[in-house]
């Protein structure tokens, strides 16, 4: 079992930038590839960026490509989400998940979530 809690969420400006970290509990979390979702008002969960259990494979939605950063210590059993160049766009609830790769993560098949954390950006 693994329990992810997200935070670092908040109010930026466009332009801005914020870093979205995801703590996990439990003894299996560095066998686990991880991604980062949004989910818009209204809208689906969207997958955002994905990383391999050891870091060495990574994966983002095509438009936060060049502005997004996901990065893992397992040591400290976390997971971040650094964001610059920060659009109205990206604003949504972001949840950090966990699955057995990366490709099963992008695809959202993921074993567990966490609750999420809201990010507001203003235009």
């Amino acid at each position: 079992q693994v329990q992810l809690v997200e935070s670092g969420g908040g109010l930026v400006q466009a332009g801005g930038s914020l870093r979205l970290s995801c703590a996990a509990s439990g003894h299996t979390f560095s066998s686990y590839a991880v991604g980062w979702f949004r989910q818009a008002p209204g809208m689906d969960r969207d997958f955002v960026a994905a990383i391999s259990w050891n870091g060495g494979i990574t994966d983002y939605k095509d438009s936060v490509k060049g502005r997004f950063t996901i990065s893992r210590d397992n040591a400290k059993k976390t997971v971040h989400l650094q964001m610059n160049s920060l659009k109205p766009e990206d604003a949504g609830v972001y949840y950090c998940a966990v699955g057995s790769g990366v490709r099963t993560v992008v695809a959202g098949r993921c074993d567990y979530w966490g609750q999420g954390t809201e990010v507001t950006v203003s235009s």
